[in-house]
């Protein structure tokens, strides 16, 4: 009665979710486009690269968490200046290589990231990328989940370097605040907080005018530094400026000044002592996926998810990940996600996907290509088909760090086989013997073999099976 019970209610909350949805326009919207996330902004945009957010569901199911994902473009020798966000983010290296810089418990921690990885920058921790590798486009998917300290939208930047494009919140003070937070001049300050114009992806090699020249090589100067000598320059916020300069050392006052702005924001790092090289066990740490072993792998395709046992920063922002690829023509077996909502991501080739109501009718049929973004429901039954064109691969996030555990519908492993019997038949209104004969037509699990081979197999198996009455 308690099962039964609870289907009601479930499809009583999809009955309420869909009267909702038409009633604010979403009714105007084909089924096709329904789990298909159209709602792309680019939020930066520069000669050095971009960055655009394609927005989650908008609390669709009232209580489930939402996650935005973003897209990261940069170009060879480009810098993602120093910010931080109101949002947890999850990045996955999807091609090239990087190096971030962040804030973990007022240490500055710098990894080499590289295609596959995963890394985790928590909400409020300033932080940087650089774009390492020789001649290559860096290509970065995120997962954007807002935290509920303010409301401001998708999520908020705040820039900690910038000038007049993007504006430092620093320049929110007043000069003479930060003029005597930082023990410069209040005309140090205004230079300082001025003259970066080229927005928040600047080139490290801008030769377009001065100004841009200048602030990328005072950029570079910093990053190219050893790492323990970048730490020895945020130890020197009591360092005096020289009183006199010469030629040569022309641009000694502005990195001076830019030492003291970094040893500002980053605060007691310079405390921590001269030893860099303390024990690291703690400290944020990387995973790449695409060197995991599969957690499932056959003839028609494999897959891979991550969640916090795996990699335990997860933990803290409640956030899964999975990487799927199917072969030609391939299906990943209907099946339901029981802790989490899924996001997907279609990195190459072109496939299929059908969602299912509660109530058993189709929610969408669509085609997805390279670059498509899209969402499911959790508990909402699913399935991915590979077109016959070529490989289908896709990555996506899911809303639960914890391992997910999918419930399959069809194949050797499905709960069709584990609650076979008279009264699973029964609620079918066929025979145990027939249930049991259409549930073992199927020999594979998880990802199943193209429609063309699984019926070849069956005619074959049929074949046999009269052969053995004759």
């Amino acid at each position: 009665m308690g099962k039964i019970t609870s289907a009601l209610l479930l499809l009583v909350v999809a009955a309420m979710c869909y009267a909702a949805a038409m009633a604010s326009g979403e009714g105007e919207r084909t089924t096709e486009e329904r789990f298909l996330l159209r709602d792309m902004k680019r939020v930066v945009k520069t000669d050095a690269g971009e960055m655009k957010v394609v927005m989650g569901s908008k609390g669709w199911i009232s209580d489930m968490p939402n996650i935005h994902v973003g897209f990261v473009t940069m170009e060879p020798n480009s810098l993602f200046i120093p910010q931080y966000l109101d949002s947890d983010l999850i990045l996955f290296i999807r091609r090239g290589e990087a190096r971030i810089g962040s804030i973990y418990k007022d240490e500055l921690i710098e990894k080499r990231l590289k295609s596959g990885d995963v890394y985790r920058i928590p909400a409020g921790s300033t932080f940087y990328a650089v774009n390492t590798a020789n001649g290559q486009q860096l290509h970065v998917i995120c997962s954007v989940e807002k935290s509920d300290s303010i409301g401001l939208g998708t999520f908020q930047s705040f820039f900690i370097g910038g000038g007049s494009y993007p504006t430092s919140v620093l320049a929110g003070f007043e000069r003479s605040t930060l003029s005597t937070a930082l023990n410069v001049s209040e005309s140090q300050v205004s230079q300082l907080l001025t003259r970066q114009t080229s927005g928040p992806i600047i080139s490290l090699s801008n030769t377009n005018s001065n100004s841009d020249s200048h602030q990328s090589r005072v950029w570079t100067q910093f990053l190219e530094m050893r790492h323990h000598e970048r730490a020895h320059c945020l130890k020197r916020m009591a360092a005096c400026f020289e009183e006199e300069v010469t030629e040569e050392e022309e641009e000694a006052p502005i990195m001076r000044s830019f030492r003291k702005l970094l040893s500002f924001v980053f605060g007691n790092v310079l405390s921590a002592g001269d030893d860099t090289r303390r024990s690291s066990s703690k400290k944020p740490h990387s995973y790449n996926l695409f060197n995991r072993k599969p957690d499932f792998e056959n003839d028609y395709g494999s897959s891979v998810a991550l969640d916090q046992s795996d990699y335990s920063p997860l933990k803290r922002s409640g956030v899964g990940l999975y990487l799927v690829n199917l072969n030609a023509g391939s299906m990943m077996a209907p099946h339901l996600n029981p802790t989490a909502t899924e996001y997907g991501i279609v990195l190459r080739g072109s496939g299929t996907i059908q969602i299912v109501f509660p109530n058993g009718t189709l929610a969408m049929n669509a085609q997805v290509n390279e670059g498509d973004v899209f969402w499911i429901p959790r508990y909402f039954p699913f399935c991915q088909i590979a077109s016959h064109s070529g490989r289908f691969e896709f990555f996506g996030f899911t809303t639960s760090a914890r391992r997910n555990r999918p419930q399959f519908l069809a194949g050797s492993n499905s709960v069709l086989q584990s609650m076979r019997g008279p009264a699973f038949a029964a609620a079918f209104g066929v025979s145990e013997e027939r249930l049991k004969r259409i549930v073992n037509a199927q020999s594979e699990s998880t990802i199943l073999p193209p429609a063309s081979a699984s019926r070849e197999k069956a005619k074959n198996e049929m074949v046999m099976g009269f052969e053995g009455i004759f």
